[in-house]
């Protein structure tokens, strides 16, 4: 009963979480601004989202191809067509159950390439924390170039007491558990440990891999199809089509982080977008409006590849 209450929690609440948050925002606005926001979707021009698709696309599939080097790198071999379908279908499991993706990526090559599940595991976690890097520069870079903004943004809209007590407690937290992965003689922790080795194989190999250097640069097209993923978007309307290059980065940090949230961002995208194009004096409409076209586009793209990959890798994989 506690594993089915700890499932049925971990997909409800942050989905109840997003469709208040979607209430939340569209009390806000009067009928008067609603028909506006009707107006930008009805009038935005489709043919940029349908570019920012296209380099969505290759985002996937550069992160695909890139997962091949550290799989070999242990002795491993995935074809591009499995690796790309555990990517879509990975992307798609996070909009039921936030960050499932990793474990469906993982579970997937072990059941078509019988790859165990630890190692493989731990190379998406090392992906991880090469994109964590990559963000936190991405971060750094909106801090020194809109700093004032984003110091408004925080000090207005996160309540960052609350969220310095939950870091606080949270550390603790991690720091008996690890004392107690450590120190514990309990079964059920020794069988964590052996786990825990071959995640951690995974996890060196990214850095001791020999092809380190393709392994960069298709981490450099991930990011930025990333970034032209979000640029592209911007001109489907009239009122996003000329924000500066300091407002794109700040934009795509905090979206970026809202996808975090909630299921995919589902509610908190739009909301955090609209809100940081704010400080920029773009309307709080066109603002929705533009996060919502980018967040469904970006949606319905994930949910068309997983589908697709649930569906045909089994036919591909005849064998398995």
């Amino acid at each position: 009963m506690n594993e089915k209450l700890k499932k049925i929690l971990s997909i409800g609440l942050p989905l109840l979480l997003g469709v208040f948050l979607v209430f939340y925002t569209y009390n806000r606005f009067t009928p008067e601004q609603l028909e506006e926001m009707k107006g930008y979707f009805r009038n935005a021009d489709y043919s940029y989202i349908i570019i920012s698709s296209l380099f969505s696309i290759v985002s996937l599939a550069a992160r695909g191809y890139r997962w091949k080097y550290s799989l070999e790198h242990m002795g491993y071999l995935s074809d591009f067509k499995t690796n790309f379908s555990a990517v879509n279908i990975g992307y798609l499991m996070n909009y039921t159950v936030p960050r499932s993706g990793e474990i469906s990526r993982a579970l997937v090559l072990k059941k078509y390439k019988d790859i165990p599940f630890d190692k493989a595991f731990g190379t998406i976690i090392a992906e991880r924390f090469i994109d964590l890097f990559i963000l936190i520069g991405f971060i750094l870079t909106a801090l020194f170039l809109q700093f004032d903004q984003l110091y408004t943004f925080v000090a207005t809209k996160i309540p960052v007491q609350k969220l310095i007590t939950l870091a606080i407690v949270g550390g603790i937290g991690f720091i008996v558990a690890v004392l107690l992965f450590i120190y514990s003689k309990w079964k059920p922790i020794l069988f964590i440990k052996e786990k825990v080795a071959g995640l951690v194989e995974g996890l060196l190999s990214t850095f001791k891999m020999p092809n380190r250097v393709p392994f960069l640069i298709f981490t450099a097209v991930i990011w930025i199809s990333y970034v032209l993923t979000f640029y592209s978007a911007i001109f489907a309307l009239p009122e996003t089509g000329d924000i500066g290059f300091g407002t794109i980065v700040t934009a795509f940090v905090v979206g970026s982080l809202a996808v975090t949230f909630t299921n995919g961002g589902f509610g908190a995208f739009p909301l955090m977008i609209a809100q940081i194009l704010l400080l920029y004096n773009i309307p709080e409409t066109a603002g929705t409006a533009f996060g919502w076209i980018l967040w469904t586009s970006q949606t319905a793209l994930v949910v068309l590849l997983g589908g697709l990959s649930f569906l045909l890798l089994p036919i591909l994989q005849r064998k398995k």
